[in-house]
């Protein structure tokens, strides 16, 4: 029997898919149904996190009394229906949709980065479609290369529309929309202008759900490689805490495996000199976030004080707040921080000029890329960080040597840079950021410690959460948002100057770092849940959960930083942002 949709009814249906009796609750689509007896509808369009387009019409089946073939997305059951999904004339329809989309597709497979990993190329080969007998009528054109996060190839579009609801139902900004007509439509953008000349802030959301290789990550892989082979070069890299939780996707674990011994080990076989946590940076952020919320608390400083981690979040503020600006917190993600002590205070330790390191970080985010490309983040010539991968890339790198996640050894992540907390592991989860500041921030302010770390109000998957921190002499009012569409609400009060919040957490992508747009292709809402309770449960099984206990960060503030928000901390820690100018407007 089905489950049941929280918005459907219990009242029941009965309907045969292939000659079996199903029965299943009123609501439920064709596609759903057939589901639940292990019939797989083959189609493009649809996306179960997104809402009905039936554009592509793969999913035609055919149903008995009915004159045309029905959309299987999109069409509800009703009592008695009698489906049939394996027919001559379905399948032939199925065989001319897909054999009309690859006469209009750039046939690069083998060099294409979604090789093996893409929906259009599984489909034909379902249905033995080795070529088409159409002739190509794709328009040749190079792929769109403006920016260090994302590539556009639209000659590998098919136009279904994915990109488009992610970036405007998920993120509320609609970059990406449809332009022409009939057999010259395109998914482009505003004016056909670059990603990042427009409304876009390069979250990756739009590379998550194309189904094909028509949009996805600036792929680096090859300067990690190089890097790898020069042996003048020390190769360091630094990982997300949402990688360990979402790798094994690709390598067939289950959902959320936590896979982060195996991990480290293989970017070890891959020849990194040092493989160093991003959880410690993580740790950093919370000592220098933490400290500059409670300044800004006791000293009259703009409240609400916003955080400042998510680089997607950041770029959205310039773009569509920038008068906004001043309630950021001027702190450094936790990857920047880290590339910011790895070319100094490791540099000193390891007896290594910062010109000779080279700092590699693995992120499940393509704003990433941008980020470490920020004239900001750098000093003296070189930059803090000077290669992002994301997930996705990773698991190109581990596969190329030929490694299996599974079933490698676990190793430590290695010192100095590789000692964190629980609070840094939940980084990677919406409201992780703000849990991990309200943990260190409430034992800084009242000298005592807490009796139950867990912020459950600050937790779990709804776009907006909040709560009230009781603090000696007032009530600190909380906030904690996931996608961009759900800030907007939040900003528009900020902006007003109604906003009830003391401090405020946002994360650009859905459900935060865990559903980030360099993630494995593949996440999904589900997929994101799981993932974020691994990162609750790295959290729940390490001996220290509070950066403020880190003896690793205690010891760099000790021969290094000095203190929270002090000279030398302010000099490498933390930054500034700027208004940005958008190229239109439609208001």
């Amino acid at each position: 029997m089905s489950q049941l949709n929280e918005s459907q009814t219990c009242e029941m249906v009965n309907l045969t898919i292939n000659n079996i009796p199903i029965q299943v609750p009123k609501g439920t689509k064709i596609m759903q149904a057939a589901r639940e007896l292990g019939i797989d509808i083959p189609h493009l369009c649809y996306h179960e996190d997104q809402r009905i387009k039936a554009h592509c019409r793969l999913c035609s089946v055919e149903v008995t009394g009915k004159k045309r073939l029905l959309a299987a997305c999109s069409t509800e059951v009703w009592e008695g229906m009698d489906v049939h999904t394996d027919t001559q004339i379905v399948r032939d329809t199925q065989v001319s949709i897909l054999q009309l989309m690859l006469a209009n597709h750039k046939k690069d497979c083998l060099s294409c980065s979604r090789n093996q990993n893409c929906d259009l190329q599984r489909l034909c080969s379902r249905f033995n479609i080795l070529e088409s007998p159409l002739p190509s009528v794709v328009k040749e054109e190079p792929p769109i290369v403006t920016n260090p996060a994302i590539v556009r190839d639209p000659a590998k579009c098919i136009r279904c529309g994915r990109c488009i609801r992610a970036c405007k139902d998920v993120q509320g900004i609609a970059a990406l929309t449809y332009a022409g007509r009939s057999s010259d439509i395109v998914v482009t953008t505003a004016f056909n202008k670059p990603m990042e000349a427009t409304d876009c802030i390069l979250c990756g959301q739009c590379s998550l759900v194309c189904p094909t290789g028509a949009i996805v990550e600036k792929d680096d892989t090859q300067k990690v490689l190089d890097a790898l082979q020069d042996n003048s070069k020390h190769v360091i890299v630094q990982v997300a805490p949402s990688v360990r939780v979402a790798l094994g996707d690709a390598f067939g674990l289950e959902p959320g495996a936590i896979v982060t011994g195996q991990m480290v080990t293989a970017l070890k076989m891959l020849g990194f000199d040092k493989v160093f946590d991003t959880n410690f940076g993580a740790d950093l952020t919370i000592m220098e976030e933490g400290h500059e919320f409670l300044h800004r608390l006791e000293n009259g400083g703009t409240l609400p004080m916003m955080t400042s981690c998510s680089p997607g979040w950041v770029n959205y503020m310039e773009k569509h707040f920038p008068s906004c600006i001043n309630h950021l917190s001027s702190a450094k993600s936790p990857m920047s921080m880290f590339g910011a002590i790895a070319k100094t205070y490791y540099a000193d330790k390891a007896g290594l000029k910062p010109q000779d390191i080279v700092t590699v970080s693995i992120m499940p985010c393509t704003a990433k890329k941008y980020e470490a490309a920020r004239p900001e983040m750098g000093r003296d010539g070189y930059r803090d960080v000077d290669i992002v991968l994301t997930t996705r890339e990773l698991i190109k790198l581990i596969k190329y040597v030929g490694l299996s996640i599974g079933r490698l050894p676990e190793n430590d992540f290695d010192s100095p840079l590789g000692l964190s907390t629980g609070a840094g592991a939940i980084f990677g989860a919406t409201g992780g950021v703000m849990e991990a500041a309200l943990r260190t921030v409430y034992e800084k302010i009242t000298g005592k410690t807490l009796d139950k770390l867990e912020f459950m109000d600050v937790r779990g998957f709804a776009g907006i959460k909040e709560c009230t921190v009781k603090l000696p002499g007032r009530d600190v009012r909380i906030a904690v948002a996931h996608t961009l569409k759900n800030a907007r609400i939040i900003m528009e009060q900020v902006k007003k100057g109604t906003s009830p919040y003391d401090f405020i957490e946002i994360m650009a992508c859905p459900g935060g770092c865990i559903g980030g747009g360099g993630q494995p292709i593949g996440t999904t809402n589900t997929i994101r849940q799981k993932r974020m309770a691994a990162l609750y449960e790295i959290d729940r099984n390490l001996p220290l959960r509070k950066s403020h206990e880190n003896p690793d960060i205690l010891t760099l503030y000790k021969d290094f930083l000095g203190e929270p928000l002090g000279e030398k901390a302010h000099e490498l820690l933390h930054t500034h942002y700027h208004k940005v100018d958008k190229p239109y407007s439609f208001n």
